[in-house]
């Protein structure tokens, strides 16, 4: 089951979480990011237990996306110990999120 982040919960959900966290920063209405979906839910299942992936909609959520200042949609954003690592805007292989996400583990 995939987790929706909001304002409201982000703090708690990804800069205070214990685990590694990917956040795909996307919309509905961006194709790239339904495109995504089956990548990540597959990535979401072989990293389940080590990293948490979640997903916050850029629209119901302006001021976290505006924060980090991301320009395109959509944006993966790796978090470890509250801070954003690194980042891959727009779509990318899966095997290149994969060794991202694995390095989140080192």
């Amino acid at each position: 089951m995939q987790t929706i982040v909001v304002e409201a919960n982000f703090r708690k959900e990804v800069l205070e979480n214990s685990e590694p966290v990917l956040v795909e920063f996307g919309a509905d209405w961006c194709g790239a990011s339904h495109m995504l979906a089956p990548i990540l839910m597959q990535l979401r299942e072989e990293f389940d237990g080590q990293i948490k992936i979640v997903r916050l909609d850029i629209d119901a959520c302006p001021r976290v996306a505006e924060e980090y200042g991301f320009q395109e949609v959509p944006t993966l954003a790796f978090f470890k110990n509250g801070q954003m690592v690194d980042q891959i805007s727009g779509v990318a292989p899966r095997l290149i999120i994969a060794n991202k996400l694995r390095a989140l583990l080192r």
